[in-house]
């Protein structure tokens, strides 16, 4: 029997896709799953008279393998992804390839590189996004870990990513260790704050203006043809005209409770760790929270007054404030994680291509949108950007947006329209945008309770000062240092 190109562990939504994307490629792919039914039903249904090679057990897969062998796992992150390598590990050799290929944490997948490349096996940690028919078609991916692994796979991951509408493999190389797992975390981050404008700009539409779900549909459509123009704007579009069997909106039966598996709040958590001000990404984990706590919410919608006004102004105005809105909330949200990105990038060594994640990002995955081919350029033009914000283009488009943008925050605050993630996009531009901030209140407010001390504006950076504020407090200052 030929042998196989790469062999994959895990015949779930996605792994049975990419394996079907990979045979459409022109790769044969030798398969395995715990449940070896899956196995058997999978290669008599779906991979009938494809070059795709069933198996019953780990050793079987591995020998099915052209050497060095190349085996992906598409399993449940955490300890699974450990138990799945411990036991392929006693038929696998050095030079042999593993690959995870789930939402792993960036730093479950640094230990592994180090661990396998202790036993001479190399280990590749790669972000895949674009769902179930990005799997089948061509997602992103985003590869990291042993870069000596790099030229094996990229044969196989850039023949089955996403393309550009130029034609180039939404896949390249993104960095050592946990640099691709850290790249998608963040790529799902975005995701998330990207969601969560949406849906509050939706709930503006459908509460403040009282607009159907015939009217918002319109209106995505519309949107989708603009600057927006987006997979998630796209799907959101389609979403708000689908109707069920009985002709009623599917949308309007849907709870109102989200769920989340981890990835978002991880990114949340890195920004807290590295310091950075990921303010939109947060409040958008933290919205999906509040959503959770649905009783709560029914009991307090009875007891807890808001607003009683109603929308007054144009409502055709409205809607293109919050086209206007939604954009510079957008950038925004990609700013602040790509400000992660660098300061990781820094703390890690990984020199991180900004550009090149942009185009990864660029077709196949959930976040893919127009104005990625904008933040490639402004990295290409500038590989040392600080901030997308300090770029020309899109500090223009906030600028051109930031009327429309306050219109609307000021409009959902008077109605009592929650926009947490908005309305943080508007605060952090606004913090950003400031030399000064009321930061020295907070240090003279530490210094007078803690003796954290302070810097002075007419002295260097570097020299701390104390002050004995209440004038009995003595003279001795706590040591300066920050997380």
């Amino acid at each position: 029997m030929q042998k196989a190109d790469i062999g994959l562990v895990g015949l779930a939504v996605m792994g049975e896709n990419l394996v079907l994307n990979m045979a459409s490629r022109g790769f044969n792919v030798a398969v395995f799953n715990r449940t070896t039914p899956v196995v058997d039903a999978f290669i008599a249904g779906r991979a009938a008279g494809k070059s795709i090679q069933g198996t019953h057990s780990v050793e079987e897969l591995c020998s099915r393998l052209e050497r060095p062998r190349k085996v992906m796992l598409m399993v449940k992150a955490g300890t699974v992804v450990d138990k799945v390598i411990e036991s392929l590990l006693p038929f696998l050799e050095p030079g042999d390839i593993v690959i995870d290929g789930g939402n792993s944490e960036f730093r479950d997948s640094i230990r592994r590189t180090d661990q396998l490349g202790d036993r001479g096996i190399l280990f590749i940690g790669t972000g895949v996004s674009g769902g179930e028919e990005g799997a089948l078609k061509g997602p992103s991916i985003m590869p990291g870990g042993n870069p000596e692994a790099w030229p094996h796979v990229k044969p196989v991951f850039q023949a089955i990513a996403a393309r550009t509408d130029q034609g180039e493999p939404c896949c390249e190389w993104v960095g050592r260790g946990g640099a691709g797992h850290f790249v998608k975390m963040v790529h799902n981050g975005i995701e998330y704050g990207d969601m969560q404008m949406i849906c509050e700009t939706y709930q503006m539409m459908s509460v403040g203006l009282g607009l159907s779900n015939e009217a918002m549909h319109k209106v995505f459509a519309r949107w989708n043809d603009g600057v927006l123009d987006s997979y998630l704007v796209e799907i959101t579009r389609d979403i708000l005209g689908y109707k069920d069997e009985n002709g009623q909106a599917t949308l309007d039966l849907i709870l109102d409770t989200a769920g989340q598996k981890g990835t978002g709040k991880w990114t949340g958590i890195e920004a807290l760790n590295m310091g950075q001000p990921l303010t939109t990404i947060a409040e958008a984990v933290f919205a999906r929270c509040l959503s959770a706590l649905k009783d709560e919410r029914e009991v307090a919608s009875r007891l807890l007054s808001g607003p009683s006004s109603h929308f007054e102004g144009s409502t055709g105005s409205m809607i293109d404030d919050l086209e206007q809105a939604l954009y510079a909330s957008k950038i925004v949200s990609y700013a602040q994680g790509y400000q992660l990105m660098r300061a990781m990038s820094m703390e890690m060594d990984w020199d991180l291509d900004y550009g090149a994640v942009a185009l990864m990002w660029r077709g196949g995955c959930i976040i893919r949108s127009r104005f990625l081919e904008n933040i490639r350029d402004a990295f290409e033009k500038n590989p040392e950007l600080a901030n997308l914000l300090l770029d020309d283009f899109f500090a223009r488009a906030i600028a051109d947006a930031q009327t429309a943008w306050r219109r609307v925050a000021a409009a959902a605050a008077t109605l009592g329209v929650p926009m947490p993630a908005i309305g943080s996009a508007l605060a952090y531009y606004d913090g950003y945008r400031s030399e000064r901030l009321p930061a020295n209140l907070l240090q003279a407010q530490r210094d007078f309770f803690g003796a954290h001390t302070y810097e002075r504006i007419d002295r260097p950076r570097g020299e701390f000062f104390h002050t004995n504020w209440t004038g009995h407090g003595g003279d001795t200052a706590s040591s300066t240092y920050n997380i």
